[in-house]
């Protein structure tokens, strides 16, 4: 960790990436500069979800990265190295059945763990500056209505220290990220595609308009869309917004 780091710590604010937004519109940060709260009182994930989490239990803080050329057209490339980081993190901890379910939720068998949720910051067609928001259950033990959500408690038995687990996370984001301006998604797709959760496996899927589908998640392509096999053997493209996994 480079010592210029800068950590603002927060008892309490509506989102970790809004208070990073703000601040960047206001001031100009270092690389890596990180804003982690015990309390989120508004926290999303992606398309508006709500994220539940009590207070100073589990990891929740944002991250600023800077780009000088990032093309937007490559900015999967951030949605990888930040889910790879948190699974090198993870797999060290030796939580079990690491995956990442795409774009970047991470499981850890059918339970969902930690979310990202990544805000980029344009300029023309490049990335200046990405705001990376991550969520992870640590040490809660008890999740309402979450079936699908569990925590590193309750997985492996072990209570975490959560400074020492973020200075953890920060350390693989820095190994993850550094170079990722001169990469391509292609580069990086094999080992990303590796992890991802149900991965040939049949699987049930709803469209943008909620009807529901079979499928297999067979790859992902070089700008981030799901590759799903379908009937027929019929391989379909889908965007963020025009599929969701079921279980």
């Amino acid at each position: 960790m480079g010592e210029q780091t800068q950590i603002i710590k927060l008892d309490a604010t509506d989102s970790t990436n809004l208070y990073l937004k703000e601040l960047l519109q206001a001031t100009t940060l270092l690389d890596y500069t990180v804003v982690v709260t015990k309390k989120q009182l508004k926290g999303r994930g992606q398309m508006g979800t709500v994220w539940q989490s009590e207070e100073g239990k589990n990891l929740t803080f944002s991250v600023l990265k800077n780009f000088d050329a990032l093309h937007v057209e490559h900015q999967f490339l951030l949605n990888m190295g930040v889910s790879m980081a948190v699974v090198d993190v993870l797999k060290e901890l030796a939580v079990p059945d690491v995956s990442v379910k795409w774009p970047n939720d991470i499981m850890s068998g059918t339970f969902k763990i930690c979310g990202i949720l990544i805000e980029n910051v344009l300029k023309g067609t490049f990335v200046s500056q990405a705001i990376i928001g991550i969520g992870l259950n640590v040490n809660q033990a008890h999740f309402e209505n979450l079936d699908k959500a569990s925590s590193l408690k309750m997985i492996t038995g072990t209570f975490f220290d959560l400074d020492e687990l973020m200075h953890r996370i920060l350390e693989r984001l820095q190994y993850h990220l550094e170079f990722l301006e001169s990469k391509t998604v292609a580069q990086l797709l094999p080992s990303y595609e590796k992890l991802l959760f149900r991965k040939d496996k049949p699987s049930t899927f709803t469209n943008g308009q909620g009807e529901m589908f079979m499928g297999f998640i067979r790859s992902v392509s070089p700008t981030g869309k799901l590759v799903l096999e379908l009937e027929d053997h019929i391989l379909k493209e889908y965007d963020l917004k025009e599929v969701t996994l079921l279980y």
